[in-house]
């Protein structure tokens, strides 16, 4: 018996057209899972389907704001009518907004954590009773480094990141007594699209300043990437973690566990 098969599984990841939703979701169809994902606009869904087909996996896309509670309801049973129960739910959608605190509108504040703490909450909470009349679930919350530590202009992120690390824990809890698992994944810096300007080699030759902040922070001595995501993955929306819940797996490369190099 494989204990990390994931074959039979239907396996729904918030904002999985690229990035680490994308990394995860391939993962999971690696190991044998179905996917659907969801995005915010039909351009994205389109592109993500494209890119998962290009890689040979048949997924399922939809257009939905998880932001929306009605819109998640009707989504829901559409995914049920359509594919199955969800087995495996990952609250993987997210924005960021860098604005120094004494700067940022509450506006801002409250948008970024309607997505990235009350959106998990929303789709956690629609997929959950599916879960417990079918005796089981994995639910992977995509948490922080910031779920645990501070920095310049990240006010509303950090706070909603923290908010997401305490959801986990409180629906392990409140849930785990029905065979629901719930866990989060705490990205440290990772090689993506949005962060390769910050590893542009700078025109003498050095390393981009943030690089070099991040290399020297990191006892791996290098970012991660997507990839590095999948195995954790695999191992909480799997068999392998029936006894792990209210966790948060952090895949930073020691950086949470180092105080840095002694200066001079």
């Amino acid at each position: 018996m494989n204990i990390f098969s994931l074959k039979g599984k239907v396996a729904f990841i918030t904002g999985g057209s690229y990035g680490i939703g994308f990394a995860i979701a391939s993962a999971l169809a690696e190991a044998g899972a179905r996917i659907v994902f969801n995005d915010i606009n039909e351009e994205l869904v389109s592109k993500g389907i494209e890119s998962y087909k290009a890689i040979g996996i048949d997924v399922k896309g939809y257009v939905c704001d998880v932001t929306d509670e009605d819109a998640v309801l009707k989504l829901s049973k559409k995914i049920e009518e359509e594919i199955g129960v969800v087995d495996i739910l990952v609250n993987n959608a997210g924005i960021i907004k860098r604005i120094p605190m004494t700067e940022m509108s509450a506006s801002d504040f409250r948008k970024v954590i309607d997505v990235d703490l009350n959106a998990p909450f929303i789709v956690a909470k629609t997929f959950i009773p599916s879960m417990i009349k079918k005796g089981h679930g994995k639910i992977i919350n995509i948490c922080s480094m910031m779920s645990e530590l501070g920095r310049e202009t990240v006010s509303a992120y950090a706070a909603a990141k923290g908010g997401l690390k305490m959801l986990t824990k409180n629906i392990a809890s409140e849930y785990g007594e029905y065979n629901i698992q719930c866990n989060g994944i705490g990205p440290g810096y990772i090689e993506t699209p949005q962060t390769a300007p910050l590893r542009e080699q700078q025109q003498d030759g050095s390393r981009h300043p943030f690089d070099q902040f991040i290399i020297s922070k990191t006892p791996a001595g290098r970012w991660g990437t997507t990839d590095d995501l999948k195995g954790p993955a695999v191992f909480l929306a799997s068999e392998a973690s029936d006894f792990v819940n209210g966790h948060i797996l952090y895949v930073d490369g020691g950086i949470l566990a180092y105080i840095g190099k002694q200066p001079g």
